[in-house]
């Protein structure tokens, strides 16, 4: 029995996809309201390399445009919905296949349709909380991103922008100072006192230590 294979004009895998229809044929851009003066900041990859992003707060809104652009002029895309969504999570090295999702909002852009133009979509998070900041370590990582899907019957197209987050310190009203008591029963009795109750990481601590009880 001889198989025969067909032949696709430019041949490779992408080429054969496109001619069956599977392949992605539409480019998806997110563009957010005031990039052009919004700050951004640097963070290291999985690979070590540094790269930058747009910088967000925590109580901030993130707001923008999703811009769907037609591969080919004249033809159209059918689809089964059109979202974005705001993700934060946290990802182990060792296990990629489970992260935890500690932030997920979902906002509809679009019902299932067909699209026979390029189309924009606005959206918006308002006032996110965003409880932890971006970090990057040596076996996990925390990262927030913007995710727009459109719903496919074959094969999704999906597009991805990460975000970075800082939080703002903020130190307390109250900081009193305390007491503590140890000891043993009738035999010793030894009282620490801290100038503070809350201290910060670059902090010296600074107190007393009393001996009420020496009984030895």
């Amino acid at each position: 029995r001889t198989c025969r294979h067909l032949a696709l004009p430019g041949g490779g895998t992408q080429a054969k996809m496109s001619f069956f229809g599977f392949g992605q044929s539409a480019e998806v851009d997110i563009v957010l309201d005031g990039q052009e003066s919004r700050k951004t900041a640097e963070i290291k990859t999985e690979d070590g390399k540094k790269e930058r992003y747009y910088l967000y707060f925590d109580g901030e809104t993130v707001s923008g445009k999703v811009n769907i652009t037609l591969k080919k002029s004249g033809s159209k895309l059918e689809h089964q919905g059109i979202k974005i969504e705001f993700i934060g999570q946290i990802e182990l090295y060792y296990d990629r296949g489970n992260h935890h999702e500690f932030t997920s909002l979902v906002k509809e852009l679009a019902r299932p349709g067909e699209l026979t133009h390029n189309q924009s979509y606005s959206f918006e998070f308002q006032q996110v909380e965003k409880p932890y900041e971006s970090y990057t370590g040596a076996n996990v990582r925390l990262r927030y991103f913007l995710r727009v899907t459109i719903v496919k019957r074959i094969s999704d197209v999906v597009k991805e922008q990460d975000i970075i987050v800082h939080t703002l310190s903020q130190y307390p009203d109250m900081n009193n100072s305390i007491k503590m008591e140890v000891g043993i029963e009738d035999c010793l009795h030894i009282e620490f006192e801290y100038n503070k109750s809350k201290y910060h990481l670059k902090d010296v601590i600074v107190g007393k230590i009393y001996f009420l009880l020496v009984r030895i």
